[in-house]
């Protein structure tokens, strides 16, 4: 067997790897991490290689587990840890593109994966030091770095490659969206989930009110059975514009509470996601916003905003407007990536046809996915839209074990809209 540990992901030094292979199983480690191995770390996983037929094998480490691979793990940060095995007879067979500069290993495991199995063993077999110790909520974000442009180009081009291959790749080509067979209350409603937000409920509702417009618009504030003050503060607001959802039920997620908005008789023709500890950024979004979804018959409009603190100071990495979506291929690209941005904006007619999944994380990704299968989706990409990142966030600084739990949830939901579109 061969252990390396590559200097860089370009086609020419991991082919250069792969032809100096002298074993039937080649180990690859990450030179910026110190790894320790177990007892049997090579033994096991070139055991699992030979004797499963597999073609790529990765290990949980002491106190890391991670998660097993699915058919739409094919973001290019998928975590295998810092050692991987790989069969030499499929990595040569895979013929990897020669013109990589930094993602060959990323495609080198999007060819594997379409003939062999990537298997994870969960065992720990190996401890390792640290590479990125930022909390989660910094991490989300270095696909949009302007700093990572070239690089994220580059690993578009490869997953674009793999769906063509798998037969999941879609054409710039959509359907008109449906008239609207039913009648509507108001032309928009502001969907507000909350739970427990008495510190910011009240400044996202009066950033909804302040708006101006020439059309009629409603604020439907699905109140999840909140604990704080938040209740008592969303009864005295005083605005018939103010439409206070409390659900009977007491299992719902943040999609649950959208279904509860969106399929109530109070609902407008657009609905608007304005989370309850954001702003929108002054009183014309929502006319920008309706404008665009008019201008191109658009079932789905989502804008762009900008990163600040409690204190409304805005923060790294400032603006978050991913022009990584392109009309072409916006939709196949979002298969890679982990989000699509904010505010959403939908089409309440197209919107009830597909509903949300009743989670807490992932349920818009699930959503736009969908929508993005048959419709066109469009962009802004000025700033609308202020997002708070302080210690009450969601995703702020996620144990790795609700990490984990998250990206298992968005890589099936991968799968399945990679099984769907393979079927087209």
């Amino acid at each position: 067997m061969n252990i390396v540990y590559p200097q860089d992901h370009s086609s020419a030094t991991i082919q250069r790897v792969l032809d100096a292979a002298n074993s039937d199983v080649l180990f690859l480690g990450d030179p910026r991490v110190n790894i320790e191995p177990g007892p049997r770390l090579f033994d096991r996983m070139a055991q699992v290689i030979r004797e499963a037929g597999a073609g790529w094998v990765y290990a949980d480490a002491a106190g890391h587990p991670r998660i097993d691979y699915q058919r739409g793990s094919i973001r290019d940060g998928f975590d295998f840890g810092p050692v991987v095995a790989v069969s030499v007879q499929a990595a040569r067979q895979s013929r990897i593109d020669s013109t990589w500069k930094r993602g060959a290993l990323y495609d080198l495991r999007l060819r594997i994966s379409e003939s062999h199995a990537v298997i994870r063993i969960p065992e720990p077999l190996y401890s390792a030091s640290t590479i990125d110790a930022r909390p989660t909520g910094e991490k989300q974000f270095d696909y949009v770095d302007l700093r990572n442009r070239d690089y994220q180009i580059e690993m578009e081009r490869i997953a674009t490659a793999h769906l063509k291959r798998i037969g999941a790749w879609l054409p710039p080509r959509f359907e008109n969206v449906p008239a609207a067979a039913e009648r509507f209350p108001v032309k928009v409603s502001v969907v507000i989930p909350v739970r427990n937000r008495e510190r910011t409920i009240l400044d996202a509702v009066q950033s909804a009110l302040t708006q101006g417009t020439d059309f009629e618009f409603n604020v439907l504030v699905v109140d999840n059975h909140s604990t704080d003050r938040t209740t008592e503060i969303l009864r005295g607001i005083g605005d018939s514009r103010v439409k206070h959802i409390v659900p009977e039920r007491r299992d719902l997620g943040i999609g649950g509470c959208w279904n509860e908005a969106i399929y109530s008789t109070h609902c407008g023709q657009y609905a608007i996601q304005l989370d309850s500890d954001d702003l929108y950024l002054n009183d014309g979004v929502l006319r920008r916003i309706v404008a665009e979804l008019e201008a191109g018959h658009y079932a789905m409009v989502i804008g762009s905003y900008t990163m600040v603190d409690f204190s409304l100071k805005e923060i790294p990495p400032g603006l978050i407007d991913h022009r990584e979506w392109s009309r072409e291929n916006g939709r196949n690209n979002a298969l890679r990536i982990n989000g699509l941005g904010a505010p959403r904006a939908f089409n309440t007619s197209v919107l009830r046809r597909i509903g949300f999944p009743n989670v807490s994380y992932g349920e818009d990704y699930a959503v736009a996915l969908r929508i993005s299968r048959d419709y066109e989706i469009g962009r802004i990409y000025q700033s609308v839209y202020l997002c708070r990142r302080w210690e009450g966030n969601s995703d702020s600084a996620l144990p790795p074990e609700v990490a984990n739990r998250y990206d298992l949830y968005k890589d099936w939901l991968r799968t399945i809209e990679l099984q769907a579109r393979a079927r087209r």
